[in-house]
């Protein structure tokens, strides 16, 4: 991979993490409910998703799953269903300051874990990634080590972006300790979170 092709790639990854969406979301509610941290293992969780994600499109899986109607259907209903429970989950949490939250529950397997769902168990992610990233695959050249470059590539940036929504969410929603705004705070990400949900179900491929 030249060096302007990967230069290109940075700027496609960047825009890529930057795009609201289910990643983003998942990251600001665990750095308001748990600090910047404790939210780090959601953040690790998403990098492996997105990891599974390049895997499935460059052994060739993306291209069964965007011909396969079925295929495609079901994970789409896990990811819709998943971010459903999320929203649900968040919507219901009781109004914590933010010192206090650090201390609940939300062990690091639990956010790592959730973290890897919901990269893992997106479809359009894997649709997208499939139309993407061969344009910067050179076809005359080893793939493994392009792919690897690119994985690596979209790891660091999208560590950089999620962070920074979490270190965000962290720093500013700290300056909120009211409970009825904390209260407002969760059912704003619970909504946001079935928001995506309905987002993902209305996907459809091209």
């Amino acid at each position: 991979m030249s060096l302007q092709v990967w230069l290109a790639f940075i700027v496609a990854a960047v825009l890529i993490s930057l795009s609201p969406g289910a990643g983003a979301i998942s990251c600001m509610a665990s750095g308001m409910r748990y600090g910047y941290r404790r939210s780090l293992p959601n953040i690790a969780g998403m990098q492996l998703g997105v990891a599974l994600q390049l895997l499935v499109v460059g052994i060739g899986l993306g291209a069964l799953l965007a011909a396969s109607t079925l295929a495609f259907n079901l994970v789409k209903a896990f990811g819709v269903v998943y971010l459903c429970y999320l929203g649900w989950q968040q919507f219901r949490t009781e109004p914590r300051p933010l010192q206090l939250a650090e201390a609940a529950a939300g062990t690091p397997r639990a956010l790592l874990v959730q973290g890897f769902l919901v990269n893992a168990s997106n479809p359009k992610a894997t649709i997208f990634l499939l139309a993407v990233l061969p344009q910067f695959i050179d076809p005359h050249a080893p793939p493994l080590p392009q792919y690897l470059v690119c994985m690596a590539t979209l790891t660091v940036v999208d560590i950089i972006v999620m962070s920074g929504y979490a270190l965000f969410a962290a720093r500013v929603l700290r300056l909120l300790r009211e409970p009825r705004q904390l209260r407002w705070m969760n059912r704003g990400f619970g909504g946001m979170f079935v928001l995506a949900a309905g987002f993902l179900a209305l996907f459809r491929r091209a």
